[in-house]
């Protein structure tokens, strides 16, 4: 693995600002959470925007890593309340869905609205597997503490990880993705842990590291163990974490989804249990070819059986929360080029 340094940080951030993907900077929320006529009992949403909660940041961060870092665009956050407040952390690139990302939090009150974090970036490149910025955060609860997973971007090329850590069954690119992980006892000092995904498990890609949490973002048991989903990378085998403490995870390969009938699986974004069942929101490619959404029921005493399948979700990274009578989520695809903005999305 390359070493994290000023330069390759430096050098990092400037391939960053060259980025152009148009399809992923035409992706919108509307696309994904659209309302179906068969749309079953036990499915979330679909969902609305709520103008009022939408977040915009002032200004731009220090850099700490005084590299020249600014960032032009906002996606991909999580949500999470703690004494009636509600936290929100979001990735933030120096161009839409570009590398070189770091990561904010900012808190919601009802009489003030929304309050960017003068500690920000929260999370940024401190890890030599994070040279090319931190992504994409998961934050849950679980017994009166908060565990932050995130992932890192790192490059593959002249790396001894990429002999040692052969991947056949999913071709790797130019870069890799680690799930790293940072606790907290408050949701503003994090302690950074670091790997908690190891590469023996994740063959030097893994993303998004998926925890079934109830409607207030408390991570649920299931036989007394918690649960991490991995839908991506693994060599291209479906795979589940299972912990004590949210902490240390054990690893096994364990088939739990087949949307073959809906077309390509690329990612699980989200699980939410909703009394003894348990949703799995997930993003895929239709038989034609278009990115869409989809849910997945499962018993709560049987997660790994699929029950049913509907078309139609939210792709909630970060997870579906109840606040204030509704589910609710953040997203920030549909903001305009250039413009820093996160709307909050609703349920009916």
């Amino acid at each position: 693995m390359h070493p994290l340094t000023t330069d390759a940080l430096r050098a990092s951030y400037a391939e960053a600002m060259r980025h152009e993907n148009p399809a992923t900077g035409a992706l919108s929320t509307g696309q994904f959470s659209a309302s179906y006529p068969e749309r079953p009992d036990w499915a979330i949403g679909p969902f609305a925007r709520d103008e009022a909660l939408t977040f915009r940041p002032t200004g731009q961060w220090p850099d700490p890593t005084d590299v020249g870092w600014t960032s032009a665009s906002i996606i991909n956050p999580s949500l999470i309340e703690k004494d009636g407040l509600l936290h929100l952390f979001y990735r933030a690139s120096p161009v839409k869905e570009s590398l070189a990302s770091r990561i904010g939090h900012a808190v919601y009150t009802a009489h003030a609205g929304w309050h960017d974090d003068p500690r920000n970036p929260v999370v940024f490149p401190t890890f030599d597997n994070e040279l090319l910025g931190c992504e994409d955060p998961k934050v849950y609860s679980a017994e009166g503490r908060y565990y932050l997973f995130s992932n890192g971007i790192w490059p593959l090329a002249g790396t001894a990880e990429v002999e040692q850590y052969p991947s056949p069954g999913w071709p790797l690119g130019e870069v890799g993705c680690d799930i790293n992980l940072a606790v907290s006892d408050d949701l503003v000092h994090w302690q950074h842990l670091g790997l908690a995904v190891p590469h023996e498990v994740s063959r030097l890609w893994a993303k998004g590291a998926v925890v079934p949490t109830d409607e207030r973002g408390e991570a649920v048991r299931f036989g007394g163990e918690y649960l991490m989903f991995l839908s991506e990378g693994c060599n291209g085998e479906a795979t589940v974490g299972r912990s004590s403490d949210m902490e240390h995870w054990q690893f096994e390969t364990q088939p739990y989804l087949d949307i073959s009938s809906l077309g390509h699986l690329h990612e699980v974004a989200c699980a939410a249990v909703v009394g003894d069942t348990l949703v799995l929101d997930f993003f895929y490619s239709d038989h034609d070819g278009a990115f869409a959404a989809g849910q997945a029921r499962y018993a709560a005493s049987d997660p790994f059986t699929q029950r049913e399948l509907h078309r139609g979700g939210s792709l909630a990274w970060g997870g579906l929360r109840r606040w204030r009578g509704s589910w609710v989520f953040a997203q920030g695809w549909d903001a305009p080029p250039g413009e820093r903005a996160l709307y909050l999305y609703r349920s009916a």
